[in-house]
């Protein structure tokens, strides 16, 4: 008894399977209702792939070379930038049936300006995501490590420019640079420079307005970020740090140097999925600013409250600034409508500038970092800095 019963059922699962297949001719005895329950649980096990259209294109597309999908979605993205004004005209006016007046204008340029911006920003975010998948933030720290002062800060503020981390990064980063004994004037240079001077800010600039624009912005955020950071260093202001800073070592981050291509593409992808799923808010809230300003203030108005003739504008559009929170992206349609209706070019960047560098959240994130003094001294030094520039663009523009 005890010897069949080992022995049957072994029988019984090694002829199962191989007959299942072939139901229902039941070679093992069993029956074709139950070869049916195992076909119907083999499939909820692995369901087929599905065939809708957009799921089949991805999966084809999935399958072409690295190169060839980079430069298909780049096409894709140049086709779309260069027609869409024409097709922001016709639905403006023909698909939602709007006479020319200041209503359709208003709409017309947030439907325009919506998918322009953000179609500069994906490109942006994942050309540069490129660019920082070598820069990890140990790395910069280790660039910065040991370099003299005036040097420090050339290279902070330009290493800025291709690593630009928001304020929240800010904490993190600031505690890496002082436990890698980073000067403190060099640590401001690279905070100044990575939200102001960064790589959203120069392209979108050189989309709206030109490369004039964006090169004279590039070289006064480099020139303030350098400088405010000089003169921070200058005042030997170490002391005003948290002592607890002193005492936590910053984690490692994610080593990005050993990726290869098929890496660093979808690290660049992740950055833009992460990144504009962040920040299309505000780039919709800013364009719907810079719409209403487009549509419907007077032009004499702008030009009265923020034109090169009123020593005040500039002054007054970074006291505006401060209070604001946003990036680059959202303040840059703001600042397209000022322009447009007459404000100065000095008096706009000076608010950009300080609606990006010295907003009033990464002021609250660095006092945990920082004690009182030191925060109002970086808000002073960057503040005077970027109203010389204000001054400086209306009295020779």
């Amino acid at each position: 008894m005890t010897q069949q019963t080992i022995e049957s059922p072994p029988a019984t699962e090694t002829e199962g399977p191989v007959t299942a297949p072939v139901a229902p001719t039941c070679a093992c005895g069993t029956s074709p209702a139950v070869v049916a329950a195992d076909e119907q649980s083999s499939d909820a096990a692995t369901p087929a792939p599905s065939r809708a259209p957009h799921r089949m294109l991805a999966r084809l597309f999935s399958r072409l070379p690295l190169w060839l999908r980079v430069a298909a979605g780049v096409g894709l993205w140049a086709l779309v930038y260069h027609f869409w004004l024409p097709v922001a005209t016709w639905i403006t006016l023909d698909v939602l049936h709007l006479s020319a007046g200041r209503l359709a204008s208003t709409l017309e340029f947030f439907i325009y300006d919506t998918v322009k911006v953000l179609l500069l920003l994906t490109i942006v975010v994942f050309g540069v995501g490129i660019v920082r998948s070598f820069f990890s933030p140990q790395r910069t720290r280790a660039l910065l490590h040991g370099r003299r002062e005036a040097t420090g800060n050339v290279m902070a503020a330009s290493l800025g420019i291709v690593t630009p981390f928001c304020s929240c990064s800010a904490v993190p980063l600031f505690i890496g640079f002082v436990e890698a004994g980073i000067p403190l004037g060099v640590t401001f240079s690279f905070l100044i420079a990575a939200p102001m001077v960064n790589e959203v800010a120069l392209v979108l600039l050189y989309g709206l307005f030109g490369w004039w624009v964006a090169a004279l912005y590039l070289v006064t955020g480099l020139l303030i970020a350098m400088v405010a950071g000089w003169v921070i260093g200058r005042l030997k202001m170490e002391r005003f740090i948290e002592d607890w800073v002193r005492e936590i070592r910053m984690g490692d981050a994610e080593d990005t140097q050993a990726l290869d291509w098929n890496g660093r593409v979808a690290y660049a992808w992740q950055a833009v999925r992460d990144i504009v799923g962040k920040v299309w808010p505000y780039v919709l809230a800013g364009i719907a600013v810079g719409a209403l300003i487009h549509g419907y203030v007077p032009q004499n108005f702008m030009a009265g409250m923020m034109g090169a003739g009123t020593w005040w504008s500039v002054p007054l559009a970074v006291l505006f600034g401060i209070p604001m929170y946003s990036n680059a992206a959202g303040i840059i349609p703001i600042v397209q409508a000022l322009l447009e209706k007459g404000a100065a070019l000095g008096t706009v960047l000076a608010f950009m500038m300080s609606v990006i560098a010295l907003s009033l959240p990464e002021t609250i994130i660095l006092r945990k970092v920082l004690k009182w003094p030191l925060i109002f001294t970086f808000l002073g030094v960057v503040g005077v800095g970027i109203m010389c520039v204000g001054f400086l663009f209306n009295l020779v523009l």
